[in-house]
């Protein structure tokens, strides 16, 4: 948690710092009732005293009950104040921090579990400042301020206090070792549960069509049953608690009563004047006992809040503190142009120690058209995710314009590379803040985003829309056909006017004329920009200029689709499966 503190603003330490002197004035004037109470019992008991002193002693008590009541009235807004504000400094820090994630980073965090942090484990924390400013500073120096004022009252008495305190310690303590283990699997359990619903969610129309409903309802129950049962035992155990220290409060004020009682009795009855100021000082005895019973009583809750947000600090912590596996180099220029080069990459993700690509060596020049053919799972797309570096080559080099891409800036390599991914993602907003998303060296007009949109084969379909360029895209792209997902995808990677394209399968989706369309134009209008072109229909690829054939991580052949169908045994059979005998033939 103090690390955490860390990242408060100085705004928010300046009015933290306000609140505590406002407690400390709290504390002053809440201390300062017991005497009056004591000055208020020995002018009843003391004959001849004047109404107008009873009266005067009760209006300076009303003044401290007021006084008290303002300064924590005024302390709660700020403390309020500071509480939001770190809460959203947190939620701007854990956001920017996951933002710099590769994908070895969300992979090791999951995506579920990352929502959870940057949410619920934020607001658990916020809670705990909100609530906890004021107690966690008040209840400790009002205790010790308290124990001050009683201990040379009666030594007896005393002792009888600290017996209590250490009592109500001790089982807290217990109680807080016991619960605080299962606050971190409570959380580790609600990251499995917004899992399950996310995933849940998001295929939800799989889940109608296959009448699943049933088993997804069960394997979420399962998880939701767990997480019930380990919060049931966190709440029971915290419910002891709150009675105990109230029991303890009472107990205490009986026994103190009861003892002072008897030492009241043993003052000479002759000694009206010392029986006085003893039953006095028994009275304020009992008040500030009260006074620390209470202190604990506030510290109890904010316990119940501090096991949930420490665990939380500790995840949030875990997030700040990652490093990034991927490390920007310094690089801005470059010796060549359009260029792309594997010298004997090889490539395994952190997770597993088999390389998924085994000495890839290969080089596309300015202009050229590079494809990229296997099997499912040949790694045709780890290939080409190396060249926008989403990883790092684990052997060899993978080299942009002559440049290894580990030591160019992030922003002068996605300057020369537009890579359209093989799923196609889109953001909520309209077809124009999509197609212009980000930052590059391409234009921001509404000219380069319908060019951009002629050349993807998107224009017709965008034209049709009401608001054309304003027409609203949901999140995700869920009110737009797959092929019209992709088609925005790659007029978004065209508007960055790259040297490279990298296309990771992105005319999966789309019919053969528009395939042939946007190849056609891609050719006529972007002959200086190299294409990498990742395909599982040979008709995408059969005019690039070279063809690599990938099986199991390998280049089993490479060359033009003519040379590949006379001496690739794998190109061939994807030939065979796809082709007909008239086209196998030619």
């Amino acid at each position: 948690m103090v690390p955490l503190l860390r990242k408060m603003e100085r705004r928010e330490w300046r009015m933290a710092a306000v609140c505590v002197l406002l407690i400390l004035g709290q504390i002053y004037f809440d201390l300062s009732l017991p005497d009056y109470m004591s000055d208020l019992t020995v002018l009843i008991k003391t004959l001849g005293s004047e109404i107008n002193e009873i009266l005067y002693t009760g209006l300076e008590m009303l003044g401290c009950t007021l006084a008290s009541a303002l300064l924590c009235v005024v302390c709660g807004y700020l403390t309020s104040r500071v509480a939001a504000g770190f809460g959203r400094t947190l939620r701007k820090s854990v956001f920017h921090k996951i933002a710099d994630f590769g994908q070895q980073e969300m992979m090791a965090f999951s995506v579920p579990s990352l929502i959870n942090r940057t949410t619920n484990d934020i607001t658990q924390i916020q809670m705990l400042v909100a609530m906890g400013l004021q107690v966690l500073i008040k209840s400790p120096i009002m205790a010790v301020w308290a124990i001050i004022k009683i201990v040379n009252k009666s030594w007896t008495l005393s002792a009888i206090t600290a017996g209590f305190v250490v009592a109500l310690l001790g089982m807290m303590a217990v109680i807080i070792a016991v619960v605080i283990p299962r606050f971190r699997r409570v959380q580790k359990l609600m990251d499995r549960i917004n899992l399950v619903a996310r995933e849940n969610l998001t295929g939800i129309n799989v889940v109608h069509a296959y009448n699943a409903e049933d088993y997804q309802n069960a394997k979420f129950e399962q998880h939701n049953e767990v997480l019930m049962r380990t919060q049931l035992f966190n709440q029971r155990a915290f419910a002891f608690l709150m009675p105990a220290v109230t029991f303890a409060m009472n107990t205490l004020s009986l026994v103190i009563y009861w003892v002072g009682a008897a030492i009241v009795d043993h003052v000479p009855a002759a000694d009206q004047a010392l029986r006085l100021s003893t039953f006095s000082n028994i009275v304020v005895f009992g008040t500030y006992a009260t006074y620390v019973i209470m202190s604990i009583m506030m510290m109890v809750m904010i316990i119940m809040l501090m096991p949930a947000a420490q665990v939380s600090a500790q995840r949030i912590n875990e997030v700040l503190d990652a490093s990034a596996s991927l490390r920007e180099g310094s690089r801005t220029e470059a010796g060549e142009e359009g260029t792309v080069e594997f010298r004997g990459v090889s490539f395994h993700y952190p997770s597993s120690g088999k390389n998924v690509l085994e000495d890839i060596s290969f080089r596309a020049e300015k202009g050229e058209t590079v494809a990229f053919i296997g099997a499912t799972g040949s790694g045709k797309t780890t290939l080409v995710s190396l060249i926008a570096r989403f990883y790092d080559a684990t052997q060899g080099e993978v080299l942009v314009d002559g440049v290894n891409v580990k030591d160019y800036s992030f922003q002068a390599l996605y300057d020369r590379v537009g890579y359209v991914t093989q799923k196609a993602v889109l953001f909520s907003g309209d077809v124009r803040s999509n197609v212009l998303f980000g930052e590059s060296r391409g234009g921001k007009t509404d000219a380069d985003v319908r060019q951009a949109l002629e050349l993807a084969q998107a224009s017709e379909f965008v034209d049709k829309l009401p608001g054309n360029l304003d027409a609203p895209i949901a999140q995700g792209g869920t009110n737009v056909s797959g092929g019209q997902k992709q088609r925005l995808s790659i007029a978004r990677a065209l508007t960055r006017k790259p040297e490279i394209l990298v296309f990771d399968d992105s005319f999966s989706a789309l019919d053969y004329r528009t395939d042939a369309k946007l190849r056609a134009g891609l050719e006529r209008q972007l002959k200086g920009t190299t294409r990498i072109i990742v395909a599982q229909r040979i008709g995408t690829i059969r005019d690039a200029d070279r063809i690599i054939v990938l099986d199991e991580g390998k280049v089993v052949g490479m060359g033009t689709h003519d040379e590949l169908i006379q001496n690739c045994p794998t190109y061939q059979e994807i030939a065979r499966s796809q082709l007909s005998s008239e086209e196998l033939g030619a």
